[in-house]
C-alpha cells in the first residue's frame, strides 16, 4: 500500500474541515500520515497526528489584516529551517499538501513527488480572478509559501483543467436546505459591539457567530453565540441568507445550499480581495466595508447566486483517488479530468 504524508496548515478552519472529508477517503486506499503546522498545531482533531510543527504563521493585526512585521518577528526562521531538514519525507510515496511550508520544502529539498491540494494552489494560475490592484508581495505569498511538483487547486470555478469546485462537508451535502428568515453572520474581523451597532437598526433577525462571545445572548434583533463548528452548520442549512467574509469554504457552501450571500473580504488580506473579484463574477454581492445601509439594499435586491459548478461540488470526492495514484505512477491528471474547450464552462 502506497504510503502518504497529509500535510495541513493548522491556521484557518478551512484547512482542517477539508482534512475531515478528506482523510476518511484517503484511508480507505493509502498508507496514511498527517502533519500539522502553525500557531494552531496544538489542536486535538479527531485523526491521529504524526508530526506537529512550529512552522510559518502569519500573524494579523487588529483589523484582521496581516502584518508583515509582526509575521517576520513572530516566526523563528533557525526552527523553521530545522524541521524542514528534520522531516522524514523520504518515508513516504507522495506528499499531499494544503498550504503547509514545512511538508512543501521538505519535499523539495529531497526530491520526493508533492501535490498541493488546495484553494491557494488555484492561484498558479494567471486566469483565476485578481483584483484590479495586484499585490506584489501577496503574490509572491500565494506561489512560494508552500510549492509543490504537482498542483490541484480548489476554486468557485474550472479556470483550469486542474482546478476543481471545492470539497463540500457532507452534512452540507446531504441536507435539505429551508429558509427560516433568520440571517447568519460569520465576520471574525469585526467586534460584537460594531455588528451589534450595525444591524441592530434593520428589520430583520441575524445570528452572529462570533469568536468573541464566551456565551449565548440576544440584543434586540441580534443573537450572539460562540463559534461552533456543529451549530453553524444546522443554521447555515436553514438561513435565507449568509454575510461572511471574502474566504473560501463557507462561501462555497453558501452557494452550494443557494443561500443568498453577502460578502466582505477582511482588511490587507490579497485572498480575500482574490475571492471577492471571482464572487463579483458570480454576481454575489461583495462590499469593501460593513453599513447597516449596505446590508438593507442587499436584503431588499439580493438573490441567490447561480452557482454553474454546483452540481460538480457534490462529485469531486469520487476523483481524488485515481488523481493520486495518478501522480504517483507518472501519468499526470489529464486523462483523470478531462480539459474542455472552455474550461470555466465545462462538466464532468
Amino acid at each position: 500500500m502506497k504510503r502518504i504524508l497529509y500535510a495541513i496548515q493548522g491556521t484557518g478552519n478551512g484547512h482542517m474541515a477539508r482534512a475531515l472529508v478528506l482523510l476518511p477517503l484517503l484511508k480507505k486506499y493509502f498508507k496514511v500520515d498527517v502533519l500539522i503546522s502553525g500557531r494552531q498545531s496544538n489542536l486535538s482533531p479527531p485523526f491521529e497526528i504524526q508530526f506537529r510543527c512550529s512552522g510559518l504563521s502569519f500573524v494579523y493585526d487588529k483589523s484582521g489584516g496581516l502584518s508583515y512585521s509582526k509575521t517576520l518577528l513572530e516566526n523563528n526562521l533557525g526552527k523553521i529551517v530545522r524541521e524542514i531538514k528534520s522531516l522524514p519525507v523520504h518515508q513516504y510515496d507522495l506528499i499531499i499538501n494544503d498550504f503547509e511550508p514545512i511538508s512543501a520544502y521538505a519535499a523539495k529539498l529531497r526530491g520526493v513527488p508533492s501535490l498541493a491540494f488546495s484553494h491557494q494552489a488555484s492561484f498558479l494560475s494567471k486566469n483565476t480572478p485578481r483584483p484590479s490592484r495586484k499585490s506584489l508581495v501577496g503574490e509572491f505569498i500565494l506561489k512560494h509559501y508552500a510549492p509543490c511538483s504537482h498542483s490541484i487547486g480548489l476554486h468557485f470555478r474550472r479556470y483550469e483543467k486542474w482546478i476543481l469546485p471545492p470539497v463540500i462537508r457532507p452534512e452540507i451535502l446531504e441536507s435539505n436546505p429551508v429558509d427560516s428568515g433568520e440571517f447568519v453572520v460569520y465576520l471574525p474581523a469585526y467586534g460584537d459591539s460594531v455588528l451589534w451597532k450595525i444591524l441592530s437598526k434593520i428589520d430583520a433577525p441575524f445570528r452572529v457567530f462570533s469568536k468573541y462571545a464566551a456565551f449565548w445572548y440576544k440584543k434586540g434583533n441580534v443573537t450572539f453565540e460562540p463559534a461552533n463548528a456543529k451549530e453553524f452548520s444546522r443554521r447555515l442549512i436553514s438561513c435565507s441568507g449568509v454575510i461572511t467574509g471574502a474566504g473560501f469554504e463557507t462561501p462555497a457552501e453558501a452557494l452550494y445550499l443557494r443561500k443568498k450571500l453577502l460578502c466582505i473580504p477582511i482588511k490587507g488580506q490579497y485572498e480575500q480581495y482574490c475571492n471577492a473579484e471571482a464572487l463579483r463574477q458570480l454576481n454575489v454581492k461583495v462590499l469593501d466595508k460593513l453599513s447597516t445601509k449596505a446590508v438593507q439594499n442587499w436584503l431588499i435586491e439580493g438573490s441567490s447566486a447561480d452557482w454553474p459548478e454546483r452540481s460538480m461540488a457534490g462529485r469531486l470526492t469520487e476523483k481524488i483517488p485515481d488523481l493520486i495514484y495518478s501522480i504517483i505512477d507518472g501519468q499526470g491528471i489529464d486523462q483523470i479530468i478531462p480539459l474542455e474547450a472552455n474550461v470555466a464552462e465545462n462538466t464532468w
